[in-house]
C-alpha cells in the first residue's frame, strides 16, 4: 500500500515573532514544539536555540542525535566565523585608516547589528504526528540516515549555506532534523568581500525551488532506505500536478474495454425503460379482472390480456439477465478504478524518484565540471611550473658555466698569488707587503698570515729558496 507523507523545509524568519505565531508553530501538524519560524537574530537567540535544540534547559539530552558538530551550537557557530570571515575581516581591516572602523570580532559585529541576523535554523520533518504514531523507536531511529543525506544534498546544491550544527530530535512525535548554518555572500560592494548574506542566499523564488529539491530527495532517500514505495502529499501551497489518466500506457485499452460496456448500459437502460411501461400495462390488467360466475376466487382474462402478461414476463427475464451483465460491469469498472488509483500512485513514486534521480545526476554533473576545471586549472599550472623549470633549468645552466669559469680564473689566480708568496726569496720579500694588504682588507686570515710572517722571517734568516706546501686560508 503507498501512503502519502508530508514534507516540511522551513527556514526561520524574523518577521514572524509575535506570541500567536509562536503558538501556531507549537500547534503544527507534526506536534513538535519547535519554533519553526523563529530567526536567530544575535548571540541571546543562539544561545536559546542551544539550549532548545541541545534539550540542555530540562536534561533531555539523552534522545537526540548529533549528526554535525560539536555538543556547543555557539562554539560550532564561533568556529564557523572564524573559519569563514577571519581572513577577509584582516583584509578589509589593513585597508581602514581609521581605527573605529575595523572589526576586532566578526561574530560580535553581526550580533550587534539589528539588521542582520547572526545564523538561520532549517527544520526538515517527513511525516505527520498520526504516520509515526504508530512506529516504534527502531523505526524511527532510520530516520538518521535519511537526514544525513539530507545535509549532503543541501550542501550540495547551497553551498553557499555552511552548516556549524545538525541535530535529530527523536524525543517528540515526528523525528525531525534542526540544521543551523550561515548563509554567506561573496563579493559585496561594501564592507568584507565576504560577508553574511541571508537575503541573498534565501530568496523567495530560491527558496522556493530548494524545497522543491529537497523534498523529491527526501522522499528518494527514505523509500532507498526502508525498502518503500511511497509519495509525497501535494504542497499546502502550489500543488503539485497531478498526472491525467491519459498519461497511463494501458489508458487506450481501457477506454476501448469502457466504450463496449458503455452499449452494454445503454441496453439495459432501454431494457428497464420498456419494463416500466409493461409493468403500468400489467397493473391495469390486474386491476380490471373480473371474478367469474361460478367462483370468486376465480377470474376472467382474455386471451390479449394474457399475450401481454407473457410477454411482461419474458421482458422481466430479460431484463434481469442484462442486470447481471451490469453487475458484472460494475465490478469490472471498481477493478479498474482501483487499478487506475494504484496506478497513478505508482506513477507519483515512479516520477518523484525519477525526478530526484534527476537532481542527483545534475548535482553530480555541477561537481564533475567544477572538478574538471580544477583539473584543467592544475593542468594549466603545472605546464605553466614545467615551463618555469625549464627557464630555471637553463638559466642554472648559464649561471654554472659561469662560475666555472669564474671558478678557474680564480684559481689561478690563487696559484698565481701562492707563487708570488711562497715562492723565489725575492719574491716573497717583493709580495711580503701585498700579504700585509690582504689580512688588512679581510681576504686572508690572522693564521695564514701570522705562517706567511713566520716564514718571511724564517727564510731570511736561513735563505731557504724552496716553495712551501701548505694552502692560504681565505
Amino acid at each position: 500500500m503507498i501512503i502519502q507523507l508530508a514534507y516540511s523545509f522551513h527556514l526561520g524568519s524574523d518577521k514572524n515573532k509575535k506570541n500567536s505565531s509562536r503558538t501556531s508553530a507549537k500547534s503544527n501538524v507534526s506536534g513538535t514544539t519547535s519554533k519553526s519560524n523563529n530567526a536567530i537574530q544575535n548571540s541571546a537567540g543562539l544561545t536559546k536555540c542551544d539550549n532548545h535544540n541541545y534539550r540542555k534547559y530540562d536534561d533531555r539530552e539523552y534522545d537526540i542525535e548529533i549528526i554535525r558538530g560539536s555538543s556547543s551550537l555557539v562554539y560550532d557557530v564561533k568556529k564557523l566565523y572564524r573559519d569563514e570571515f577571519d581572513e577577509a575581516k584582516e583584509e578589509y581591516n589593513a585597508k581602514q585608516t581609521r581605527e573605529n572602523r575595523k572589526i576586532k570580532d566578526y561574530f560580535t559585529h553581526i550580533s550587534n547589528n539589528s539588521k542582520s541576523d547572526l545564523a538561520c535554523e532549517i527544520i526538515i520533518e517527513l511525516g505527520d504526528k498520526k504516520y509515526w504514531n504508530t512506529k516504534d523507536s527502531d523505526f524511527k531511529k532510520r530516520m538518521t540516515n535519511v537526514f544525513k543525506q539530507q545535509i549532503i544534498d543541501l550542501e550540495t546544491m547551497l553551498p553557499t549555506f555552511k552548516i556549524a550544527s545538525a541535530i535529530i530530535h527523536y524525543d517528540e512525535t515526528s523525528p525531525h532534523l534542526h540544521i543551523v548554518g550561515v548563509p554567506i555572500k561573496i563579493g559585496g560592494k561594501n564592507g568584507m568581500k565576504k560577508q553574511v548574506g541571508k537575503s541573498d542566499v534565501f530568496t523567495k523564488e530560491s527558496l522556493c525551488k530548494l524545497q522543491d529539491k529537497m523534498r523529491m530527495l527526501c522522499i528518494e532517500s527514505f523509500n532507498k532506505e526502508y525498502n518503500l514505495t511511497n509519495s509525497l502529499k501535494g504542497k499546502k501551497k502550489g500543488r503539485n500536478r497531478d498526472y491525467h489518466i491519459t498519461e497511463m500506457d494501458d489508458y487506450m485499452e481501457m477506454k476501448e474495454q469502457l466504450e463496449k460496456n458503455q452499449e452494454k448500459l445503454e441496453i439495459a437502460s432501454k431494457k428497464s425503460l420498456e419494463l416500466d411501461n409493461h409493468t403500468k400495462e400489467v397493473k391495469e390488467i390486474i386491476t380490471d379482472l373480473k371474478t367469474t360466475l361460478t367462483s370468486k376466487e376465480k377470474y376472467v382474462l382474455k386471451q390479449e390480456d394474457k399475450d401481454k402478461l407473457v410477454s411482461y414476463i419474458d421482458s422481466v427475464s430479460k431484463t434481469n439477465d442484462e442486470y447481471k451483465k451490469v453487475q458484472t460491469l460494475s465490478v469490472t469498472l471498481n477493478n479498474v478504478d482501483t487499478e487506475i488509483k494504484e496506478n497513478r500512485d505508482k506513477i507519483k513514486t515512479l516520477t518523484e524518484n525519477n525526478e530526484a534521480l534527476t537532481l542527483r545526476v545534475e548535482n553530480l554533473t555541477k561537481n564533475n565540471e567544477a572538478l574538471t576545471l580544477r583539473v584543467e586549472n592544475l593542468i594549466k599550472n603545472i605546464k605553466s611550473k614545467d615551463k618555469e623549470i625549464e627557464e630555471l633549468k637553463e638559466e642554472n645552466h648559464s649561471l654554472k658555466t659561469t662560475l666555472e669559469f669564474w671558478k678557474d680564473k680564480f684559481l689561478r689566480v690563487m696559484s698565481l698569488i701562492k707563487d708570488k708568496l711562497f715562492g723565489k726569496e725575492k719574491e716573497r720579500e717583493k709580495y711580503f707587503d701585498v700579504s700585509k694588504d690582504l689580512y688588512k682588507k679581510g681576504i686572508i686570515k690572522e693564521e695564514t698570515f701570522n705562517e706567511l710572517k713566520d716564514k718571511y722571517n724564517f727564510n731570511k734568516e736561513h735563505d731557504n729558496k724552496g716553495k712551501d706546501d701548505f694552502e692560504i686560508e681565505i
